[in-house]
């Protein structure tokens, strides 16, 4: 499965899922532009950008060369982190850069949003998400506080939630031109964010991690997204690809009484 002669934007590159996934691609002959708020020498073009911050995101879009044959928005913070951060970077700037970059990709280009196992009961959390759909940068302090998302890790669940679901809203939005949108939903993964990642899954969900037979690594993950960027993926529309060693399969079963 080669990218040859295609050009990618990734998000959060200087790290983790997004500096395999760049290396990823650069393996499969594609272009790399990374994007972090930290530097990311091994890219072949490299963009400074704060995703938290909607200024720094607006100057990244103007500067981001036309004519991308993919997105992916794989940067994020950890569910320790601000409940108001973790909405602004995993969900509201993943969206504004999403929105802003589109007129500028190619036509037939894919985008591909990292999503996570944490957002796998978004259908129990509907009326939660569609609160939040309204919400921009100047509201999203207000949306916490009524939520009473500071007190718990709830917003990186419901982050990731809201991702999922985008996702699949967008399934058909641009594909007059041939543009797709897919999500990718790991589990467990070994980067820095894991331990932060285990402790707000809860104690049940942690007693059933044991159960696996080893944490993902970004080496796992990064070629899902590959996939989704290339032509043999094209008829995927608004997907969630779930390389989680089965534990959503089994958190699902656990949850309905069906094990």
């Amino acid at each position: 499965m080669s990218l040859t002669g295609k050009t990618v934007i990734v998000t959060g590159v200087a790290s983790g899922i997004g500096k395999e996934t760049a290396a990823e691609l650069q393996r499969r002959s594609a272009t790399v532009i990374g994007v972090d708020r930290n530097a990311a020498p091994d890219v072949d073009r490299f963009f400074e950008a704060d995703l938290s911050d909607p200024d720094s995101i607006d100057r990244l879009i103007d500067e981001l060369p036309a004519g991308a044959d993919g997105l992916c928005n794989i940067a994020g913070v950890a569910p320790s982190q601000p409940a108001e951060l973790v909405l602004k970077v995993n969900v509201l700037g993943l969206q504004r850069l999403t929105l802003g970059v589109v007129p500028k990709l190619a036509d037939g280009a894919s985008i591909v949003n990292l999503a996570s196992m944490a957002g796998n009961r978004w259908r129990d959390n509907v009326e939660q998400i569609e609160d939040f759909a309204p919400v921009d940068w100047d509201t999203v302090g207000d949306f916490v506080a009524r939520h009473h998302l500071d007190y718990d890790a709830r917003s990186y669940f419901l982050s990731k939630e809201i991702v999922v679901v985008w996702t699949m809203q967008h399934r058909w939005s641009w594909r007059d031109r041939g543009i797709r949108m897919n999500a990718v939903s790991p589990g467990p993964v070994d980067t820095p964010i894991l331990p932060d990642f285990i402790e707000t899954l809860g104690e049940r969900a942690q007693a059933s991690i044991k159960l696996m037979d080893r944490f993902g690594t970004p080496e796992d993950v990064a070629p899902v997204v590959a996939y989704l960027l290339s032509d043999e993926a094209a008829w995927f529309r608004g997907a969630n690809l779930t390389p989680d060693g089965g534990m959503g399969a089994h958190l699902a079963l656990k949850h309905y009484g069906l094990q």
